[in-house]
This record gives structure tokens, C-alpha cells and sequence, in this order.
């Protein structure tokens, strides 16, 4: 009975011992679970969100690979959480890569007001007063081809909280804040990435448009570099 005893309380200790031990990210039980209840296929950015997740680089999603993505997603706000490597879990990436410093690389000038800074190449937007980043980075959909937004440095010369189109079919342009003949920053209703891009104003969603609303006033500047993707 003594010995029965015994190795009962071994196992046990044995188990606690388990559950204690440091484990690899996905050596713990929770994280089993979710890397088994992930099953979402190889998405378009697979390798880009693998490097970025620091998991192995291969370009093929594995169960692990899922739920990291997934984690990632949770972490983001990025709906649904499922695993998938598409097109908007690649741009919250990008924003977190660039959240730290979004303008490491310079190409905005650092001035003594306000300044809307609009990185066509990474699909990005913040604002910076000085050297201090005071909104964003956030993602953002500029024009598709043949309807570019417009690169440079320009003013924000109006703005309308309630505007609708005139000119394409009424489509609603809330928190709209023009900058450039006509092109706006200004929040879209629905999906932030669906179609090929803008008619050329800079789209935010509409949470965004209603924060920066606050941020930006008239003569506040717009700076507008690079290639939007695919243009």
C-alpha cells in the first residue's frame, strides 16, 4: 500500500513538474489546442508574416504558422482571427513594423506644425508635429491606377464631417479633409481594402477619420510620397 502511495505521489509530482517547466511557444497545452483548431490555408503574405512572427521561413502554412497568425490577428483587431496570411493582416503588419518610428527613413520633413504624412509605398498615414508622432500609423487605401493620389506637399484647405460625393454616384465621404483639388482624407464605410484602390482621395477607416478629425485642421500641412502597389 506504502508503495502505492508512492508512486502516486511521484506522478503527480511528475505532472506538476510538466505543466511547470518552461516550454517552447508552442509546446504548451493552450497553444496546442489553438495550433489544432487552426486550419486556415496558405495565405498571399505567408512569408512575409512568417518572417515577421519569426517562424520558419517557408512559405507554407503549418498549424503552428496558423495560430501564430492568428494570435497576431487577435492582438491587431484584425477580423476574423482565423490564421490567414491575406492582404489586411499583411497591413496591420506593416503598421506594427512601423509603429515604433514610422518615419525612420526621413521622407517626411520634420517641421514646427502639424504634418499629415502619407507613405504611398507602405499604404500608411500618421501625422507628426515635430519630431513627435501625434496620430497613426494607421492603414490607408490611396488611388488605384489611373486615379493616383497626387504626390507632394499640400494644405489642408476644407473640411466637411458629413460630405458626400458629387461626383461618384452620392458615396459617403465622412470626416472628409481636403487637401488637393477635390482629394480628401476621409473615412470609408466597409472594407478598407476592397477594389483596386481609391478614385484618388486617401481612405482611412472610418474610426481613424473620426480620431484624426481631431487631429488635423484647416492649413495644417499633407505630405504625399511614393507608389501605391500595383499602380
Amino acid at each position: 500500500m506504502g508503495i502505492q502511495r508512492a508512486a502516486r505521489r511521484a506522478a503527480a509530482a511528475a505532472a506538476v513538474s510538466l505543466l511547470l517547466a518552461p516550454a517552447t511557444p508552442w509546446g504548451t497545452p493552450a497553444a496546442a489546442r489553438a495550433a489544432a483548431a487552426c486550419t486556415a490555408g496558405t495565405g498571399p503574405y505567408q512569408w512575409q508574416l512568417e518572417a515577421f512572427l519569426k517562424r520558419p521561413r517557408d512559405g507554407r502554412q503549418s498549424p503552428a504558422d496558423c495560430a501564430a497568425i492568428a494570435a497576431f490577428q487577435r492582438k491587431e483587431g484584425v477580423r476574423p482571427a482565423d490564421g490567414y496570411a491575406g492582404l489586411a493582416t499583411y497591413r496591420a503588419m506593416l503598421v506594427a513594423q512601423a509603429r515604433a518610428n514610422p518615419n525612420a527613413a526621413g521622407k517626411c520633413p520634420v517641421t514646427a506644425g502639424k504634418r499629415a504624412c502619407v507613405d504611398l509605398g507602405r499604404q500608411l498615414m500618421w501625422v507628426q508635429q515635430q519630431r513627435r508622432v501625434v496620430f497613426g500609423p494607421v492603414p490607408v487605401r490611396s488611388g488605384r491606377a489611373g486615379q493616383t493620389t497626387r504626390t507632394g506637399t499640400f494644405k489642408v484647405y476644407w473640411r466637411n464631417k458629413n460630405h458626400v460625393s458629387t461626383l461618384y454616384a452620392n458615396a459617403p465621404m465622412p470626416y472628409a479633409q481636403f487637401f488637393s483639388g477635390g482629394q480628401a482624407l476621409h473615412g470609408h464605410p466597409g472594407n478598407l481594402y476592397d477594389g483596386g484602390g481609391s478614385a484618388g482621395c486617401v481612405n482611412l477607416t472610418v474610426d481613424a477619420a473620426r480620431r484624426l478629425w481631431d487631429v488635423l485642421r484647416v492649413g495644417d500641412g499633407v505630405v504625399v510620397w511614393g507608389r501605391k502597389p500595383g499602380t
